[in-house]
């Protein structure tokens, strides 16, 4: 295959924990060099568990391929290396708190004037500006400022919960690598670098599909469905125990049909109760019931989507990620990729989602150790000799934690 998509951009990756790795990661999967710099301490997920080799499996999916330095940018001499660096490079990507960067004398503004056709990419809470700029912010909590955590309990009859996925983090590492690409092809026309704020709270906004009918001050007429209710779709247990979720409000106008027809109850599209969508919905439960002991009936959850295939519903089975990574059709997709573990395994992550016809984009490399590549990335981009790198280690603005062999 040709060279990867990106090859030939080189990233600068301040990131920590998981919007910004996974945005980074993106990139690196797309073929561009990405040299993540770690504080002393390191990334806080190289400390999780599970973990071989002194490599945490998840650090080892958002970092594999990443060329990994340590430098203490509380010491001058880490800040000069830091600002170096980014001479030599097309991207900076940075998620700290707001003020963070200008604090330590990197912000954007130092950062282009020494080189214009950088891009400075950030990610926050809630912005570089505005009220809340210092507020700190996670996943959960961002989940629970823009909606989406109350959305998830009112689906589920107001019992409220911290949803286990990081949705605020990953949903923003999609919209920040989406912005980075569009300024490289941007800065392509014009020559110029530019300067990239995305929040994660508008971005959980953003992507939230139903954040319209949120915004709806006016009346609706009764007995209408707003925007489709997947809540409202069914989980369904066939007799051996197997679980599926169909798509498919099921007291929408003809979707409706299809489900009874699917369960061989035609006639019941002729019942009072379920003449309308209004009536359908007043009658909601007993629609429900009707599909679970017609569900419990059927041998299996392959036997259920057969039925509901003839029509015109799709159907999922309730899978664990261990499962659905074992089918047929998650190994000729390569859907996981296995890793070296730095000594005599492997750990297996998710691959990269895309395929492309003339380049290859699956995850590459290996995950590195905190400071291993120091010496590589500084002695080939800023020519720095042996004797020199010995005293920034002395120093302890370059530190490393290799293992022990």
């Amino acid at each position: 295959m040709n060279d990867r998509p990106l090859t030939g951009v080189r990233i600068l990756d301040l990131t920590r924990v998981l919007a910004g790795p996974h945005a980074t990661r993106m990139l690196c999967d797309m073929g561009a060099e990405v040299i993540k710099v770690e504080p002393p301490e390191g990334d806080i997920t190289r400390t999780t568990w599970p973990r071989a080799n002194s490599i945490s499996s998840y650090f080892a999916q958002q970092n594999a391929g990443k060329r990994c330095v340590s430098i203490d940018l509380g010491q001058p001499e880490g800040r000069d290396l830091l600002m170096r660096l980014a001479d030599q490079c097309d991207v900076v990507v940075e998620n700290f708190r707001p003020g963070v960067m200008d604090r330590l004398g990197l912000g954007a503004d130092v950062l282009r004037a020494r080189n214009p056709r950088l891009i400075v990419a950030s990610a926050s809470g809630y912005g570089q500006t505005g009220p809340w700029v210092h507020r700190r912010a996670y996943a959960p909590v961002v989940g629970a400022e823009s909606g989406f955590t109350k959305s998830q309990g009112d689906a589920r009859g107001e019992q409220y919960a911290n949803d286990p996925h990081s949705h605020a983090d990953v949903y923003t590492a999609l919209e920040l690598a989406a912005a980075i690409l569009a300024a490289l092809f941007q800065r392509e026309r014009t020559g110029r670098g530019d300067r990239i704020d995305v929040s994660m709270a508008q971005t959980m906004l953003y992507v939230n599909e139903h954040a319209h009918d949120g915004l709806w001050d006016d009346p609706v007429p009764d007995g209408v469905i707003r925007s489709f209710r997947p809540m409202d779709y069914p989980v369904l247990t066939a007799a051996n125990g197997e679980s599926v979720v169909i798509s498919g409000h099921p007291a929408e106008n003809k979707t409706f049909d299809f489900y009874m027809e699917s369960i061989g109850r035609p006639e019941l599209c002729d019942d009072p109760r379920f003449a309308t969508t209004g009536t359908r919905l007043a009658h909601i439960d007993d629609i429900h019931q009707i599909l679970h002991e017609w569900a419990a009936t059927m041998p299996s959850a392959d036997a259920i989507e057969e039925a509901a295939a003839r029509n015109k519903l799709a159907v999922g089975r309730l899978r664990s990620v261990h499962d659905v990574c074992d089918t047929d059709w998650a190994r000729e997709r390569e859907v996981v990729v296995s890793l070296p573990d730095r000594g005599e395994g492997t750990m297996r992550v998710p691959n990269a989602p895309w395929r492309f016809e003339g380049s290859d984009v699956r995850v590459s490399g290996e995950p590195r150790y905190r400071g291993e590549d120091n010496r590589l990335v500084l002695g080939e981009l800023l020519g720095l000799a042996e004797t020199e790198l010995d005293a920034l280690e002395a120093s302890s603005v370059l530190t490393s934690r290799l293992p022990k062999r």
